[in-house]
């Protein structure tokens, strides 16, 4: 009988090993995968950043070739053994029909068994098994190996996200110029390389309109039109190994300072350079102190006098001071001030209102115009055969030069997946109205310009993430903005209009799975009554926005 429990043993072990391998050989290995949790960066924050794996790393690797010579030879050992535990499968079931068929008294020596041994058999068996426990974990490592190497090529790591909206909008304007409904799709992809301990770079692709440097959104009309892709980032990043606390940012980049959508949108990508001076500092409560400086030219312009047709740039220089702060171990703080100085901003109104020589002069179009409700006094001059009018100039009233001060906190609860989040930002144009001294006296003005009209506020706040499957967010945000606080070119675009106007926007997500986001956002506002925007307010305007975002 022990001869017997041996056989129903070897029998029970064999099945389950045939079980194992089995489901190992229908495993097929993925042609693509992983994700990704930050494609574009929608305005990532000076403290992050995306690493690239190390030059050792890259030369320890499998190379694409090795990994699938691995899989081939696994292949052919996975068919052996298929084979092989055939064999022993057909042999425990004629000893188990013998058995079966035999009286209970009947003596095992009766049974004709093959030349191996029981005891040969038992070895078989637990090899067997270690090599089923040696390929599961080889696959497993050359199909982990296998994706990572499809991830990077070379040097560089790639990313992105694509995301389709609907968005339905009501009321606004008594002439009913808001109603719509529109069905809109974003795609992004970006790839990075870290070229050493120093030099890291990349590039980003986006989808939207050429002319609107505030969104990548893409409206799906224009007749089933092809919908552009463009160079939406490149730029380098230098981090001098003899001094680690500079850093030195070259191209078109994301932002090198921390902002809010009621100054800068989340979606432009500035061009220049920006310098970062960043020092940890160990006290019970500040932690680190960094200094930001940045050059953005964003227009270059040409004189039209007869004896001056030098160039000249629309640029912004900017500063910010940031600090961080630790308040025990749920509490973190970061304050920042920040001050933004534009120079000869005029361009940005010309080109809002018209495209012709005057404009930018390597413009491909005119800035898109999405409501735009800063004072502009604009000169034009009309054919006296045609009565066509053309735009001569166009000029702000105002200076822009914008005092910044944001907040942020982080608040740790009891369940990691509710942290709450605190965000408040106000900013001052500090030459509100000052240029019109330099307006002609023939022009008109688009609205009264109020010097007292120089304020703006964000104020939010959000509980949960969405970072992993299963998880919520709620978040909230109020926002005024007088209507010479900042330059409504750039601003956050998904509101209407761009100043002098207050919103309200919640806002819902949901991590439908680990790399896709479910989210709806509601936004409700008017314009302000001011003396460019007499009462009666204006109609309540509402834009809804039905998200869903594949992240990779």
């Amino acid at each position: 009988m022990n001869r017997v429990t041996g056989i129903l043993m070897f029998r029970k072990h064999a099945i389950h090993a045939a079980t194992a391998i089995i489901f190992l050989a229908s495993i097929r290995l993925p042609m693509y995968g992983g994700s990704d949790d930050s494609p574009q960066p929608n305005a990532p924050q000076p403290s992050a950043r995306n690493e690239a794996v190390s030059s050792e790393g890259r030369a320890s690797a499998p190379s694409l070739d090795q990994v699938l010579e691995l899989l081939q030879a696994q292949g052919q050992e996975i068919a052996s053994l298929r084979a092989e535990l055939r064999e022993q499968q057909e042999l425990s079931a004629r000893l188990e029909a013998r058995l079966n068929a035999s009286a209970p008294s009947l003596a095992v020596a009766e049974i004709n068994l093959p030349a191996a041994p029981p005891a040969a058999i038992g070895v078989t068996q637990i090899e067997l098994e270690q090599k089923v426990a040696q390929l599961e974990t080889g696959m497993s490592q050359s199909q982990k190996n296998m994706e990572e190497r499809l991830k990077k090529i070379g040097p560089f790591e790639f990313s992105g996200d694509f995301r389709l909206r609907a968005e339905p909008t009501f009321g606004g304007p008594s002439d009913q110029s808001q109603e719509r409904f529109r069905q809109r799709v974003r795609l992004r992809f970006n790839a990075e390389a870290k070229l050493n301990d120093e030099i890291r770079g990349g590039f980003s692709l986006a989808s939207g309109d050429l002319n609107s440097p505030i969104s990548t959104t893409q409206t799906l009309n224009q007749f089933d039109a092809r919908k552009p892709i463009a160079i939406d980032r490149m730029y380098a990043t230098y981090t001098p190994s003899w001094f680690k606390p500079l850093t030195l940012t070259g191209g078109k980049f994301t932002y090198p300072w921390f902002n809010t959508e009621l100054v800068w949108d989340k979606d432009l990508n500035p061009e220049g350079a920006g310098e970062t001076l960043s020092f940890n500092v160990k006290t019970p409560a500040l932690k680190n102190i960094s200094v930001v400086g940045f050059q953005l030219p964003f227009a270059k312009n040409q004189r039209t006098a007869t004896n001056d047709k030098s160039y000249y740039n629309t640029v912004v220089y900017g500063e910010q001071l940031q600090t961080a702060w630790q308040f025990g171990n749920r509490v973190r703080l970061s304050a920042y001030g920040s001050f933004y100085d534009w120079k000869f901003a005029d361009s940005v109104a010309f080109s809002l209102l018209s495209a012709n020589s005057a404009s930018p002069e390597d413009g491909l179009l005119a800035l898109a115009n999405l409501g735009e409700e800063n004072s502009i006094a604009t000169v034009s001059v009309t054919n006296p055969i045609t009565g066509a009018k053309t735009l001569v100039s166009a000029q702000f009233a105002s200076k822009f030069a914008i005092l910044d001060f944001l907040a942020e906190m982080d608040v740790a609860m009891p369940s990691e997946r509710w942290p709450l989040s605190f965000v408040g930002d106000f900013a001052e144009n500090t030459r509100a109205c000052e240029n019109v001294k330099a307006i002609p006296s023939a022009a008109v003005f688009s609205a009264p310009c109020d010097p007292h009209a120089r304020h703006g506020y964000w104020l939010e706040v959000s509980a949960g993430r969405a970072h992993q499957k299963g998880d919520w967010q709620f978040s909230y945000t109020r926002t005024v903005i007088q209507r010479e606080a900042v330059i409504g070119a750039f601003n956050y675009s998904e509101i209407f209009p761009t100043s002098n106007v207050e919103i309200h926007r919640p806002e819902i997500m949901y991590q439908l799975f680990d790399n896709v986001t479910l989210q709806l956002n509601g936004l409700f506002g008017r314009p302000l009554v001011s003396a460019g925007s007499p009462a009666p307010a204006q109609p309540l305007w509402e834009r809804l926005q039905f998200d869903m975002t594949y992240k990779f």
